[in-house]
């Protein structure tokens, strides 16, 4: 080996040993890798930083930005509240949620989707009386099957389209991955919906790592010419319980109907008072179309055009508010803000929620201009509660929104638009569109792995330069010398599964895809089997909650322990494999 060689192969063994330390943070480990690797000269210096500039760099930050368009569109929600019940069997429910996560991942960041369908999962479970770790590790491993899917679905798959790029001048399509992704996706989900499952360990009595919520008594109107007018209050039941909020009440023309009301026929400026967590309420509020409660002040916020946030508050003894009702100290008309509810430890409210009168140590749920949450919270003299990523769904936009992120995919697919240009537009479009304000655009990406991938594609290309893959190449080539085609390409995976397990599966792809490039040099084959085995393999971490961070997202929530991971990894595995290796000799030929 040269000097070069050592270096770098000594960084990445010191890299790989960090990560799994899991001491310091991996962008922290990996940006000093390439530093280091840069004093050292063996990264030039020129190119310290092309990974930050990198197309695969890029379309991970922007999958992110537009995954946070397409939530606060509405469009997740327009798909979960019309296929989730909780009233389902178990295996049937992980089969569709399970579904639902896997296509969503093939179109999204995988770990973008595990989030928005955590919630879901957590909230079915609770109703239907269940422990959610008996399906959130499904979910979990759904939606990590489906992001083998598509070009975009998983990071691994958009690097090794980049690196196949610069290795052999053209880069994946969108699709190129759906032949072999789309067999072992449906396989691992037949098994987790079947099988898998079962082998989860039973902890019954465990809250599992769910945290409730604050409930409040809230209170939305019914719009001028709202599909729900001339219905009877009880028929809105059913979409209130699969949103998980209970209707306690109606308001008509300033004064509240006795009891429920059940049997109101509904007109417009009707206020349904309701009790439901912040999440639900907006769910509700963006199903069924109505208005916030003061719907006139709605009209000017959103008219204003520079979006809208929700923040809860506390209120001390001292607070302007307190002994106050929010009508007395003028909270619409000097703050442009709008009192959406109150949680008082449980305790029902009788009258109108701006004229009820507020004590201290109530939580209200406040919807303000957007950036202007301080600065009212200050004004009120209240406490803010930690911020806990609440949004106004703008369910008007919800078609605009799945339309301009459609075309993009279409256009992407049929090769008239370039991925990240495609997904750059898609961007641009949301913000003008006002799908998603600009102050946000940046906060929906997440920098640490910006930072992992801008630091570890340099010091990738500079072990390629060396003459390091070739050798890893010759040293699995002599290890399977003699074997047939099969045996090379499921060694292959084997290695490539065991390092994304223990290690970032970023990382491991930046690793591994070169290697099979020189192993299909060697063999004087086709790179693309070797490729595509690379991909499955970095993308199937199933057996740690390190491997991927989906199985990291639903450690805490599942209350799992770390050795309940491989009981349903193991074989999920094997499985994948099984039915990877004939579908990539059958489509991608040696």
């Amino acid at each position: 080996m040269t000097t070069d060689q050592i270096i770098l192969f000594t960084l990445f063994a010191a890299v790989f040993a960090m990560l799994l330390w899991g001491r310091f943070r991996y962008d922290l480990v990996a940006f000093s890798a390439l530093m280091i690797g840069v004093v050292l000269g063996v990264v030039p210096t020129e190119d310290a930083f092309t990974g930050f500039g990198h197309p695969a760099t890029l379309v991970v930050a922007l999958v992110l930005i537009v995954s946070a368009g397409l939530v606060r569109s509405g469009a997740v929600f327009l798909i979960t509240r019309t296929l989730v019940d909780s009233t389902r069997p178990l295996a049937s429910h992980i089969a569709l949620m399970g579904g639902i996560g896997a296509i969503l991942s093939a179109f999204m960041n995988n770990v973008a989707a595990l989030a928005l369908l955590m919630p879901v999962d957590i909230q079915t479970a609770r109703k239907a009386g269940r422990n959610p770790g008996l399906s959130l590790m499904p979910l979990g491993f759904a939606t990590i099957l489906g992001g083998m899917v598509t070009l975009i679905g998983t990071p691994p798959n958009i690097i090794i389209a980049g690196i196949r790029e610069d290795a052999l001048g053209e880069a994946y399509q969108m699709f190129d991955f759906a032949p072999v992704g789309g067999i072992a996706a449906l396989a691992g989900l037949a098994f987790v919906a079947l099988i898998g499952w079962r082998l989860i360990p039973q902890r019954d009595g465990e809250t599992a790592g769910a945290t409730d919520l604050a409930e409040y008594v809230a209170e939305l109107t019914v719009p001028e010419e709202s599909d729900h007018i001339g219905k009877r209050l009880a028929e809105l039941d059913g979409d209130a319980e699969k949103t998980d909020v209970a209707i306690i009440g109606l308001i008509r023309d300033g004064k509240r109907r006795y009891g429920r009301a059940a049997n109101s026929v509904l007109k417009a400026g009707d206020t349904l008072v309701l009790e439901a967590r912040p999440d639900a309420l907006d769910e509700f509020r963006s199903a069924l179309k109505l208005d916030f409660s003061d719907s006139k002040r709605q009209e000017l916020l959103t008219a204003a055009g520079d979006g809208l946030e929700v923040i809860e508050v506390v209120v001390p003894e001292a607070a302007r508010i307190a002994g106050k009702t929010a009508q007395g100290v003028g909270l619409a008309w000097r703050q442009n803000t709008i009192l959406m509810g109150i949680s008082r430890q449980g305790q029902r409210i009788t009258k109108h929620m701006r004229q009820t009168e507020i004590q201290p140590g109530d939580i209200l749920l406040l919807l303000c201009p957007r950036d202007r949450g301080s600065d009212v919270t200050e004004w009120l003299g209240c406490l803010p509660l930690a911020q806990r990523g609440l949004n106004v769904t703008a369910n008007e936009k919800v078609w605009l929104a799945i339309g301009i992120f459609a075309a993009a995919v279409a256009a992407a697919s049929i090769g008239l638009l370039y991925l990240p240009i495609a997904l750059g537009l898609v961007v641009v479009a949301y913000v003008l569109a006002r799908v998603l304000p600009i102050t946000e655009i940046y906060t929906h990406i997440e920098w640490p792995v910006v930072v992992l991938l801008g630091s570890m594609i340099p010091l990738g290309a500079a072990l390629e330069t060396s003459g390091g893959t070739e050798l890893i190449a010759g040293a699995l080539v002599t290890l399977t010398d003699g074997m047939p085609a099969w045996a090379i390409l499921t060694m292959l995976m084997v290695v490539t599964m065991t390092l994304s397990d223990l290690l970032n599966n970023t990382a491991t792809t930046i690793v591994a895809a070169p290697v099979g490039i020189e192993m299909a040099q060697t063999l004087q084959v086709s790179p693309d089997p070797f490729l595509m085995a690379v991909a499955v393999a970095a993308s199937s971490a199933f057996l740690t909650p390190i491997g991927h961070k989906n199985n990291t997202l639903i450690l805490g929530p599942g209350g799992y322990k770390f050795g309940d991971y491989w009981r349903m990894g193991l074989p999920l595995e094997i499985i994948v494999v099984a039915v990877s290796i004939p579908a990539i000799l059958v489509f991608w030929p040696l």
